[in-house]
C-alpha cells in the first residue's frame, strides 16, 4: 500500500457508504471476524435456560474375607465401648451389644445446575450471566485483480492480513414471571483492535470501544419431564452501527442418567443500517486527506437470513462439576461454518457457577472466496492532488486461512 494510513482513531470501524449505498456494516455473525459466539453478537451461550438434575441415591455396604457383609454397628450405650472396673476388684468385664445394624448411604444433593443449556430461574428469581470473553478472528487476503488505470494505488502484488483482537463484557439478565416463562434482557461492552497487516508497507491499524449492543426477550420452557426437555426464545438485538436482529431459538433435550443430549434450531433475520457489510479501516493519511480500504462481504445486501443447528451434551462429573461438549452448524448469508464449543462448570451451591469455555471454527466456506474491495479517497491519476470523498470499488481480493476463536468465563447468579 504506497500511501499507508495514519489513523487518528477518530473514525468509527467499519460504518462507511459505499456509492449508492447507506452505512457499511461488519462483524454480525459467527462468519464475521467480529461476532466469535455465533449469530448477530448473540451470547457464547445464546440463550438463558433451564433445567434440573434429579436426586440419585446409592447404598454401600463393605465385606470381609468371609464374604459376608459389614454394617457399622451402634452400641446401645457409650460405655459398653470400654473396659469397665469394678472397686477394689481387679477383675474386669466388657458388654458389647450389637442388636442394631445400620447401612451406610450415600445421597446426591439436588441442584439447578446453572450452567446447564436450558437453564432459566424459577418464579420469582432472577437470573445473570456475566460473560468476560477473548475474540480472536484473521484471514490472509490476497488482491487479484486491481483497477490501476484509475487511482495511484498499486496493490497488483500486494498481499495482508486481516486481523481482530477483542475483550468483551456481556450481561444477561433475566427474571422468572412463572417457572415455565421468563423475561430477558441483555448488553454488551466491547474493546476492539483491528488490523490490515500489509506484506510491502506499514501496518494500518484502528481502535473501536463501547457499548455496542443491547436486546430484550422471553422464553418459554414448555416441556419439562422425567425424559424431555424443550425451550422456545424469541428475542431483539440491536448492534450499534450495524443492524436490527430477530432472532428465534428451539432447543430441546432428552435425559439420560446424568446427562442431557439436545439439539437446537436456531434462525435470524437481520436489518442492516445500510446494504452493504465486511471488514475496514478508515483514516488519516501522511498527507492529511482521509482514505479507508474495505473488504465486502457483500456489497448489496440491505437484508440477510441467518440459519444454523446444532448437538450438544450437558453431563454432571460430580456434584460440583460439569462439562458442555456443543457443535453447530450455520449458513451466514455469505458463506458456511462448523464451530465446536466445550465448557467446564464448577457449582460449589445452588446460586452461584463459573463456566470457563473455548470455541473455535473448525471448517469455513470462506476459504478461497473472492471479495470485492473498496477505497475511500483514492486519488485519481487525471487529477493529481484531488481527493474523493466517495467509495470507489478497486478491483477483487481472495481470502483464506479463515480462522475464529474464542475462550471466555461466565460467571452465573440465581437470586
Amino acid at each position: 500500500m504506497k500511501k499507508q494510513l495514519s489513523l487518528l482513531g477518530v473514525v468509527a470501524a467499519l460504518a462507511v457508504a459505499l456509492p449508492g449505498y447507506a452505512e457499511t456494516n461488519w462483524g454480525t455473525r459467527a462468519g464475521s471476524s467480529a461476532d466469535l459466539t455465533n449469530g448477530p453478537a448473540t451470547r457464547t451461550r445464546e440463550n438463558v435456560d433451564y433445567t434440573k438434575y434429579q436426586t440419585r441415591t446409592t447404598t454401600k455396604t463393605y465385606e470381609v474375607k468371609d464374604g459376608k457383609n459389614m454394617y457399622y454397628t451402634q452400641p446401645a450405650n457409650r460405655n459398653a465401648l470400654y473396659k469397665q472396673y469394678s472397686s477394689g476388684n481387679s477383675t474386669s468385664s466388657q458388654t458389647v451389644r450389637t442388636n442394631r445394624s445400620e447401612t451406610v448411604r450415600t445421597e446426591l444433593k439436588r441442584k439447578y445446575y446453572l450452567a446447564h443449556p436450558f437453564f432459566q430461574p424459577l418464579k420469582g428469581k432472577f437470573g445473570s450471566i456475566t460473560d468476560f470473553s477473548y475474540n480472536m478472528g484473521s484471514y490472509n487476503i490476497d488482491f487479484t485483480t486491481v483497477d490501476t488505470s484509475q487511482y495511484v494505488f498499486d496493490l497488483s502484488d500486494n498481499k495482508s492480513k486481516w486481523d481482530m483482537k477483542q475483550f468483551a463484557i456481556k450481561e444477561d439478565f433475566s427474571f422468572g414471571i412463572t417457572d415455565r416463562i421468563a423475561v430477558l434482557g441483555m448488553l454488551r461492552y466491547e474493546v476492539n483492535k483491528y488490523k490490515f497487516d500489509w506484506s510491502t508497507a506499514p501496518d494500518d491499524k484502528m481502535d473501536d470501544d463501547g457499548l455496542n449492543m443491547f436486546g430484550l426477550g422471553a422464553q418459554w420452557r414448555f416441556v419439562d419431564n422425567a425424559d424431555w426437555i424443550a425451550t422456545l426464545s424469541g428475542y431483539f438485538q440491536h448492534q450499534k452501527d450495524i443492524s436490527n436482529n430477530f432472532i428465534l431459538d428451539l432447543k430441546a433435550g432428552y435425559k439420560v442418567s446424568r446427562s442431557t443430549i439436545y439439539g437446537l434450531a436456531r434462525g435470524w433475520y437481520v436489518d442492516f443500517d445500510g446494504t452493504a457489510y465486511g471488514n475496514g479501516i478508515t483514516g488519516i493519511n501522511v498527507d492529511g486527506h482521509e482514505e479507508g480500504v474495505f473488504i465486502a462481504y457483500d456489497d448489496d445486501a440491505k437484508h440477510a437470513f441467518y440459519v444454523e443447528g446444532g448437538l450438544g451434551v450437558f453431563s454432571v462429573l460430580d456434584e460440583d462439576w460439569t462439562l458442555n461438549v456443543e457443535g453447530i452448524f450455520g449458513h451466514y448469508d455469505w458463506n458456511n461454518q462448523f464451530s465446536i464449543k466445550g465448557a467446564i462448570g464448577w457449582q460449589p451451591n445452588d446460586w452461584f457457577a463459573l463456566n470457563l469455555y473455548a470455541k473455535t471454527s473448525l471448517y469455513d466456506s470462506a476459504e478461497d472466496k473472492k471479495l470485492g474491495f473498496w477505497w475511500w479517497g483514492a486519488e485519481k491519476t487525471s487529477e493529481p492532488g484531488t481527493y474523493m470523498n466517495d467509495w470507489i470499488r478497486a478491483g477483487d481480493a481472495k481470502i483464506s486461512k479463515y480462522n475464529e476463536t474464542s475462550v471466555g468465563l461466565q460467571a452465573i447468579f440465581q437470586f
